[in-house]
């Protein structure tokens, strides 16, 4: 029988524990299957159980943190037994750093939980008749696949469990790294991160050790004072480097200092960037880089399937794919599902900088693209420009506002739909107005197949699911992207 207790008191079954009751701990319990968003699952008294941080095999006690009348939901206290489809994570700061998620189990496994994970939302959420989903595309460059990070400055570090009780060893330290796992003002100390090639840890260690040796102050983020705050490292395919330190505080010497120095250590930053940030949040929308060298931005590339290389520029604020290599094969997966001609006017919505909408345009006519963002469309007129797309145009404002009959007939209205919207997927009133468009083709990529099965169970009143494509752009982490084709059902 699987054991209960509430502290201290053992309890024998579910039966038996008041749904209100805190500090209940489960034992011994076998974690059964992976159930969704990096959490696994185990089945008590014919109730569900979500935990996190397990994989399937796994014996462990589990703190509740919710207890609902048909599931409830915790995390591993104690770990009895360890699953035989485990591995040896390769990051030492795994489990404490909110990075990654999944380095423990094999990657061959995360995609086949990933590509359940689309599967699963397909069929239950939208329930519409969907094709044979093919099988997901994983990344070959499993380490080393960000072209962009931001390390955070703080003045007090996380410590390990076995730290904790330690009286030589102390909270109040200045570090460099991520914010540790569900705490704001905990910084782990990161010695080598595994998610973006060198010179990116170089670059992070040496800007902690000067800031150390020349007594500069490290962000406290509870009295939200500190010189030295975040930095963002951008390493394209290109080749070009480009580093924005953040800066609490307005200090001209101290700041010169410490860039001066970066730029003669580091040679191969193209563009090294500065930026006062004396806000309560660290949002970057609202404040404005100053570069220091160089041209304040950075030319990446993008090679379509036929060898056409495309160039973007990118400043410290634009949005571009997190992974380039990745970036790529998900943008050939929807120019392939555009199934253009050339006769086509393509209409990219959420376009961002334009990546999207450029990246197809050799097999289009015209390419539209509509954006909420001013800054953003800025970007995607001039990396249409940088590109030579003659035959494209970017406006800034809502979809349902733009999109009126006399924009069709000034524009041409859309044989393809390309949507790229955030996780929360799209609003409905913005379905609403696809639906009345009713382009031929719609191209859907998400980063949520949750929210994005919601919206084709919506789509399905005019649009039939075609063709369903999984990537993954992110390697050990719970994050899936999925690119779905709908045909209008009279030409399906």
């Amino acid at each position: 029988m699987v054991g209960w207790r509430e502290l201290p008191v053992q309890k024998p079954s579910f039966a038996a524990v008041s749904r209100k009751k805190k500090n209940v701990i489960l034992q011994k319990i076998l974690v059964e299957d992976y159930a969704a968003e990096g959490k696994s699952l185990a089945r008590v008294d014919g109730k569900v159980v979500f935990i996190e941080g397990v994989v399937p095999g796994d014996v462990v006690d589990v703190l509740l943190g919710k207890n609902k009348k048909d599931w409830a939901e915790g995390r591993p206290m104690k770990f009895h037994s360890y699953s035989e489809m485990r591995v040896q994570p390769f990051c030492p700061h795994f489990g404490t750093c909110g990075g990654c998620q999944w380095q423990m189990l094999p990657y061959a496994k995360q995609l086949e939980y990933k590509e359940r994970q689309v599967r699963d939302n397909l069929q239950r959420i939208a329930k519409v008749p969907l094709p044979e989903i093919n099988s997901i595309r994983g990344a070959a460059e499993t380490k080393f696949y960000r072209n962009k990070l931001e390390y955070t400055f703080g003045n007090k570090r996380f410590l390990l469990k076995e730290e904790l009780n330690d009286p030589e060893i102390s909270g109040q330290q200045d570090v460099a790294g991520f914010h540790a796992r569900g705490m704001f003002d905990k910084i782990v100390d990161i010695k080598t991160c595994f998610l973006q090639h060198e010179p990116t840890n170089a670059i992070r260690n040496a800007i902690k050790e000067f800031a150390r040796s020349n007594n500069y102050t490290f962000y406290d983020i509870r009295n939200h004072v500190g010189f030295l705050r975040t930095m963002q490292v951008r390493l394209c395919v290109s080749g070009e480097l480009m580093v924005n330190i953040v800066f609490g505080e307005d200090n001209v010497e101290e700041r010169n200092r410490l860039l001066d120095y970066i730029a003669a250590e580091f040679p191969m930053i193209t563009t090294l960037l500065y930026t006062i940030n004396t806000k309560r949040n660290d949002s970057m929308f609202d404040l404005e880089p100053v570069p220091y060298t160089g041209k304040g931005y950075v030319m990446e590339k993008l090679v379509t399937a036929g060898g056409q290389e495309f160039f973007f520029k990118i400043g410290p604020k634009s949005f571009f794919q997190t992974n380039t290599s990745q970036g790529e094969r998900l943008y050939q997966i929807a120019a392939d599902y555009a199934e253009l001609t050339g006769s086509e006017v393509v209409y990219d919505l959420y376009c961002g900088t334009g990546s999207v909408g450029i990246f197809v345009s050799p097999g289009a006519k015209k390419i539209i693209g509509v954006e909420m963002v001013e800054a953003a469309i800025e970007d995607a007129k001039e990396n249409a420009s940088l590109n030579n797309i003659a035959d494209s145009a970017f406006f800034a404002g809502d979809v349902i506002d733009i999109c009126t009959d006399e924009f069709f007939e000034q524009h041409g209205k859309p044989d393809v739909i390309i949507t790229d919207p955030p996780r929360a997927g799209m609003h409905e009133k913005l379905v609403r107005k696809i639906l009345d468009i009713a382009a031929p083709v719609v191209v859907y990529i998400s980063c949520n197949p949750a929210t994005q099965a919601r919206d084709l169970a919506w789509l399905d009143e005019k649009y039939t699911v075609t063709k369903v494509q999984p990537v993954d752009m992110f390697p050990h982490t719970l994050h899936i992207e999925n690119v779905v084709q709908l045909k209008l059902k009279t030409l399906a």
